[in-house]
């Protein structure tokens, strides 16, 4: 089993109910080999305390979620969003993490370039810290449902387009989920343009369901919904990525059941979508 986990890693969101140190230690012993820490994971500990238990259960500490939500329309708010994503590096740097995954937020009303320039100079502003912490900032485009109000970035395309901007940063680059990205014609393209310029750091996975009860908190297991995830899987693996392959699930339902089975359930699907 152990091989065939040797790149799963989950994010802590993805078993909600479990606090930080269940996670850490199921995750473990099932054999996954890599975890994401969502931030919350850290309340009321020392980040440094949550990695270095991580790596001693034999976990990789993959990612941190999440920071970003740059977008603002008064100086005082984009200067808190530059506030609050430096405390979020921080805490990426000292959990031990190579990346911190960046939602980059939106305004409902402002104009979607606005936003993105906002999320560009935002970045940009961040960059010597991220360097100084050595910490990557990996931005996550969003289904394009969530441009009203949570990321004005909604393609890979639009992702490539402010990494280059930045002249392709080492400490700025691309977190690809497959429930936002799996619906772009251009997504086999984008996934290689970003590879070719060293700006794409994370894959995430899970299933868009048909029909869906809830658009945030209604994703599915692998192989259970509508995304061609083996050719998506094929496209990043043609690109050069070897990292994880990072299970990300919100879900009310899966939330709701007993996590030791829904755990189990988890290493099916990965194991069944690994031999497909």
């Amino acid at each position: 089993m152990t091989n065939h986990l040797s790149k799963l890693a989950i994010h802590t969101i993805t078993n909600k109910p479990w606090s930080t140190e269940q996670c850490i230690e199921n995750y473990a012993r099932a054999g996954v080999s890599g975890i994401t820490f969502w931030r919350y994971s850290f309340e009321g500990r020392s980040p440094a305390n949550v990695g270095r238990q991580a790596r001693e259960a034999g976990l990789e500490v993959v990612s941190v979620a999440r920071g970003g939500f740059f977008p603002a329309t008064t100086a005082a708010g984009l200067q808190r969003a530059i506030d609050e994503n430096r405390r979020a590096i921080d805490e990426t740097a000292e959990v031990g993490a190579p990346s911190l995954v960046l939602v980059c937020g939106a305004v409902p009303g402002q104009p979607l370039q606005a936003s993105r320039q906002q999320i560009q100079d935002g970045i940009a502003e961040l960059l010597p810290y991220a360097s100084e912490r050595n910490v990557i900032l990996a931005i996550e485009p969003l289904h394009p449902m969530y441009a009203d109000d949570r990321s004005a970035v909604n393609t890979m395309a639009q992702a490539s387009d402010i990494c280059e901007a930045l002249n392709s940063h080492p400490n700025v680059s691309i977190a690809c989920d497959v429930y936002h990205t799996w619906w772009d014609p251009d997504l086999e393209r984008e996934i290689t343009r970003a590879a070719a310029f060293g700006n794409f750091t994370a894959f995430h996975i899970c299933d868009w369901k048909t029909p869906t009860t809830d658009f945030l908190n209604d994703r599915g297991l692998m192989g259970e919904g509508c995304i061609d995830i083996p050719s998506i899987q094929q496209w990043v693996a043609d690109s050069g990525f070897n990292g994880h392959h990072e299970v990300e699930i919100f879900s009310n339902r899966y939330w709701s059941m007993d996590q030791d089975e829904y755990l189990k359930s988890i290493l099916d699907s990965y194991q069944k979508l690994r031999g497909s």
